[in-house]
């Protein structure tokens, strides 16, 4: 997929899968920027090899649950890059919990970063999408927004909540030829799924059908088609990838 002279953001792009998401973009061919909060070293890393591969490269310090922060953002990656076409909301946290013992902080914290933080950035690049008549979002969401998921009632309501923001912006934005979709991974091996308990990553193998976890690649290469002409009749849809773990 040709992304040749495309302008991307990604939240969360300085860890995990948005790392991979950003780096896939990039050797697609987009200029990308990420944001993030804590991880100045990793984003800088992430930037340097964005660079690497002869694209833009630009991280900004700002939480997604601020309001002020995503539009700051949004507005310098523009004057940095000149437009902005793909977006790729991925940002996100866990503050798990059964019902009965979570806090009020814990639900507030999850909801204001998994849920809130998209709308922020939604609403940031709506003006120029709809001023340039073209762009791509794409929400990266969870098979635990589809079915619900033990101790994770903050998450699982964060993630669904994702779900019905991708399908009622696909709706609000598909007459200025911008598409909406929503990613919903399973169990994905990045650096904090293997400091769970093998216990729990057998549990999740158990659950797919093809006897394995997925990759970050395998959510990023998906991010890419969607971002590109290929997939350009697709919108409001919500794509698990999962191998199998929630059909």
């Amino acid at each position: 997929m040709n992304l040749d002279g495309k302008n991307a953001i990604v939240t969360g792009g300085s860890i995990g899968i948005g790392t991979s998401i950003a780096l896939t973009l990039a050797r697609a061919g987009a200029n990308v920027a990420i944001n993030y909060r804590r991880h100045a070293d990793e984003a800088n890393a992430v930037v340097a090899e964005i660079e690497k591969l002869g694209r833009k490269g630009l991280a900004v310090q700002a939480d997604v649950a601020s309001f002020q922060q995503a539009e700051d953002m949004v507005k310098k990656v523009v004057e940095e890059f000149g437009s902005i076409d793909i977006l790729v909301c991925n940002a996100g946290i866990n503050r798990d919990g059964v019902i009965w013992k979570m806090t009020e902080e814990q639900w507030d914290q999850v909801i204001d970063t998994n849920l809130k933080g998209y709308f922020n950035y939604i609403h940031a690049v709506a003006p120029y999408f709809r001023e340039q008549n073209h762009g791509r979002i794409i929400n990266i969401t969870s098979i635990n927004g589809l079915r619900g998921k033990f101790g994770q009632s903050n998450y699982a309501a964060s993630k669904a909540g994702i779900i019905g923001l991708t399908k009622t912006v696909a709706r609000e934005l598909g007459k200025s030829h911008v598409t909406v979709n929503a990613i919903a991974p399973g169990m994905i091996m990045t650096e904090m799924a293997k400091q769970l308990e093998q216990k729990w990553l057998d549990i999740a193998i158990n659950e797919t059908v093809l006897g394995k976890l997925g990759e970050p690649e395998d959510v990023a290469n998906l991010v890419v088609f969607l971002a590109s002409d290929a997939a350009g009749h697709i919108t409001g849809q919500v794509i698990s990838v999962d191998g199998g773990q929630y059909i």
